[in-house]
């Protein structure tokens, strides 16, 4: 599905209004183009009555009643614009950011990878807590698994485009002009504009068990058993399925720019290295790693951070901690949960990495996840690159 912008809200408690963070950025500007972007649907709490007014920015910028923010910028610069939101429990303000260029519409791209944890729905607030997130860290693309529905709720809170499955989500401020159905039954595309550029993101989700850390920690198998048992899950069929269904973007990424973005449910090839030992093993290929990089892909974490004895970068898990049982290993429930880096964000074409980290916020409870202040169990990836 591809959506333009509208305004809808979030249904909130009934108090004053709020916006999910008081300072945040919009899509980029260009110079003599016009502009549109919305906070219609950003605002939380009791939005009966809500009306949207400018109390400051350049001329250039006009706000609707609606919260529709629009115009034509004569020159470069970031613009900074006053906004209050009005209902009738009261008032709230926000401090939006509009960078107007005069060059590429998009000159720096972050990128994030990004398991939402059955939408959001274990933590409270959590389609809050998500705005909060992608809103203060200027997020402009997701790859978004574990969707159940949240997407389209945060592209019409944002003003984005989506395109989901069931389960898995590319989630952009930019249009998205063209979609690729689901394939391997794990995985969606998009094609994005970026103004003098297009990107093609992949969003992939594959199968959770049997699950490697748990078989090398746990049980103690050799590099043969894992790589079988990598097999038996699926995700060994579903990431070379997925890469060769990648085979045309592959082969034009050198003017349209590629991001495979995913919770694969496995470690990197990279990270389980004959110097980095982990739980008794050396090296040990990955398939969901080693597939993408056999395919030119690059692993932008890895890139920015080569040593994964000083950065680990896990990304399971900052929630849990200690194993909970299951996956035939509950005489080890109560031991600590084996962390490891299982979200990425790989790319192929014409980007350079300028920084790439696991991101998640406060100290999430594994006991009583409900009160966390970040809404998943798994650490987002975001790799900031610059655009060639």
């Amino acid at each position: 599905m591809i959506t333009s912008d509208r305004c809808s809200s979030i249904p909130g408690s009934p108090d004053a209004p709020r916006f999910p963070t008081s300072a945040f950025t919009l899509r980029n500007a260009k110079v003599g183009a016009a502009y549109s972007a919305t906070v219609g649907g950003l605002v939380q709490g009791d939005t009966a009555g809500l009306t949207f007014a400018k109390t400051s920015g350049p001329a250039w910028v006009s706000v609707s009643s609606g919260g529709a923010i629009t115009g034509t910028p004569s020159a470069a610069g970031t613009a900074t614009i006053g906004i209050r939101a009005t209902t009738s429990a009261g008032t709230a303000d926000a401090t939006v950011t509009v960078r107007v260029q005069s060059g590429a519409l998009v000159p720096q791209l972050r990128a994030l990878s990004w398991n939402l944890w059955h939408g959001g729905t274990v933590v409270s607030n959590g389609a809050e807590k998500e705005l909060k997130f992608l809103l203060e860290r200027d997020v402009d693309v997701v790859g978004i698994q574990e969707n159940n529905g949240a997407a389209q709720g945060l592209a019409a809170a944002l003003g984005w485009s989506y395109h989901q499955n069931a389960d898995v989500t590319v989630l952009s401020r930019y249009p998205i002009t063209a979609t690729t159905p689901t394939v391997a039954g794990s995985a969606v595309a998009a094609k994005i504009d970026l103004g003098s550029r297009t990107l093609r993101l992949w969003s992939a989700h594959l199968g959770y068990t049997p699950y490697g850390p748990y078989d090398a920690c746990f049980g103690h198998m050799t590099v043969q058993q894992l790589l079988a048992r990598e097999s038996s899950a699926g995700r060994t069929g579903q990431i070379n399925d997925i890469v060769a269904a990648m085979s045309g973007d592959l082969a034009a990424a050198a003017t349209t720019p590629v991001l495979l973005t995913g919770d694969f449910n496995a470690p990197s090839h990279l990270d389980w290295t004959a110097s980095n030992s982990r739980c008794g093993h050396g090296a040990v290929p990955w398939p969901t790693s080693t597939a993408p990089a056999g395919a030119g892909l690059t692993d932008s974490y890895r890139q920015a951070h080569p040593n994964p004895a000083l950065d680990p970068g896990n990304t399971w898990s900052p929630e849990d901690k200690t194993f909970a049982g299951g996956y035939g290993y509950d005489s080890h429930t109560g031991e600590p949960e084996p962390q490891d880096r299982i979200d990425f964000v790989h790319y192929k074409g014409p980007l350079t990495v300028i920084s790439s980290d696991a991101l998640w916020e406060g100290t999430p409870s594994q006991s009583n996840p409900s009160g966390n202040a970040w809404p998943s169990d798994h650490a987002a990836v975001l790799t900031v690159f610059s655009v060639g």
